[in-house]
């Protein structure tokens, strides 16, 4: 069966696409950057890599019309916090023109549960998509999950952080809402189940695990897996503005993301009655179970996609091959070569930085600067890395991404994600015996190059210490 990807560098679809495989289909993987994807993981003949963009129609021309189903997983809670519902009802609208001209006979959705009467934006705009994308030309079926819970997963690591950073919380009301959490393992069950399943054709399903839990009781289950008890205070005077910044500065999500989930916590998600669960006779795993398991992957580093995949809202519009044209003209940077004597060891260190390695030198500075950064609304630098030797493009790395990782040119390249009043690339490429440490950074004004001088000697000393230090 030929089969068309949306989303596949998201959360979901990096998961979903191995399984497809597994059971035989050929697989189109749409993106809007090839560059974000690990070519040499996917060296199968079943796997066909197409570059579109769903908010440019004219694009998906290049798209094949001969396609049997397509999984629509495009979703944009990273974007900026007032223009993500736009985004997704103008791709849901050209995926559509899209599809209506192919020859396929469904259309799997995955959205999420939208059963109270007052919804958030972010639910709101999902059932906005699953009305856009009904259509008499195809069977549309909608999965809407509740909370997914599985490694690498935004609420998974939020209750994780939260558990973890804080033995007593004092926190909002919205922690008594219920919910009806899914383990990420259920759900690709249920993605896989429905394709071509004419039982669920233009039709929604809720999708859910087998216990209806408040968040408090949710912190408390992910406490005792983790061998800790919190004390959960609950106080009604937490406005959902404070709520963001309380996750925000705790947690290790974005202050967009934040602000969308508070919106969502306070709306009740939990499944309607369906006979989609007996008819493909999956049996939901308990959240205890689903957090044991997700936390067994972490230690095990075996984290095969997280939520910092999406791009952030400033990169949304950016693709990764154009990041990696560092400009020449017009900027301000700091280069430093050190002549090395074990190439492979010196590559190694490099493929380590960041995350629990931390930047080798300074690594206080770094902490402080992530903190600032975070102040400001930033990223900071608690997103850390997905696995602790390994860099894909597309990737987060501290407050940095990933743009050109390969160890074979024994180059690359990330680009700064942190709050900044310009651009900036940091760079790392050996050739022969030497390695060559390069900071560049474009200005925007005059209060840019302003603050590029006013960190100079901040500069100097962190990037003359870090490059010894990998050298040595």
């Amino acid at each position: 069966m030929k089969i068309l990807l949306t989303g596949v560098t998201g959360y979901i679809g990096k998961r979903l696409l191995p399984k497809l495989l597994e059971d035989g289909h050929e697989v189109v993987c749409v993106m809007r950057d090839i560059s974000r994807m690990d070519l040499n993981e996917f060296m199968d003949a079943r796997v066909e890599l197409v570059e579109a963009d769903f908010l440019e129609p004219d694009s998906l021309r290049v798209l094949p019309k001969d396609v049997d189903v397509a999984y629509y997983l495009i979703h944009s809670m990273s974007a900026e916090i007032e223009d993500f519902s736009d985004l997704e009802k103008r791709c849901a609208e050209n995926f559509k023109g899209y599809a209506e001209l192919t020859a396929l006979k469904q259309v799997i959705y995955l959205s999420g549960i939208v059963n109270e009467e007052e919804l958030s934006t972010h639910l709101l705009s999902r059932k906005g998509v699953e009305e856009i994308l009904s259509s008499d030309k195809y069977a549309l079926t909608t999965l809407r999950a509740g909370i997914i819970v599985g490694s690498g997963s935004a609420s998974f690591e939020i209750i994780r952080d939260l558990v973890d950073k804080l033995p007593i919380m004092i926190t909002p009301k919205w922690v008594n809402t219920r919910s009806q959490p899914i383990a990420i393992t259920d759900v690709l069950q249920y993605l896989t189940g429905v394709l071509l399943f004419e039982k669920a054709f233009n039709r929604s399903f809720d999708i859910g695990g087998p216990e209806v839990l408040t968040y408090k009781e949710m912190m408390t289950i992910a406490g005792k897996v983790r061998g800790l008890q919190p004390v959960i205070l609950t106080v009604p005077v937490m406005t959902p503005k404070l709520s963001s910044y309380w996750l925000f500065f705790v947690t290790s999500t974005s202050y967009k993301l934040a602000v969308n989930l508070v919106e969502s916590m306070k709306v009740e998600i939990i499944c309607r009655d369906n006979p989609l669960q007996k008819w493909l006779n999956i049996r939901p795993i308990t959240y205890k179970e689903a957090v044991n398991r997700a936390l067994v992957r972490e230690q095990h580093q075996q984290i095969a996609s997280r939520w910092t995949d999406a791009l952030s809202g400033d990169l949304i519009h950016e693709r990764i091959r154009d990041l990696q044209k560092v400009p020449v003209t017009g900027i301000l940077k700091d280069v430093r070569k050190q002549v090395v004597t074990d190439t492979n060891e010196v590559l190694e260190r490099i493929w380590s930085i960041g995350g629990a390695t931390g930047w080798y030198y300074a690594n206080t500075l770094w902490a402080i600067r992530g903190l600032i950064d975070k102040m400001v609304g930033g990223v900071g630098l608690r997103r850390g890395r997905k696995h602790p030797t390994a860099i894909q493009a597309g990737e987060t790395l501290d407050f940095w991404r990933v743009i050109h990782a390969s160890k074979t040119e024994k180059h690359l390249l990330l680009y700064a994600e942190m709050r900044l009043p310009g651009q900036a690339w940091l760079e790392f490429k050996i050739s022969g015996d030497t390695l060559l440490q390069r900071a560049t950074f474009r200005p925007k004004g005059v209060f840019g190059r302003m603050y590029w001088y006013l960190l100079q000697p901040v500069h100097n000393i962190i990037f003359s210490g870090m490059i010894r230090r990998i050298a040595a």
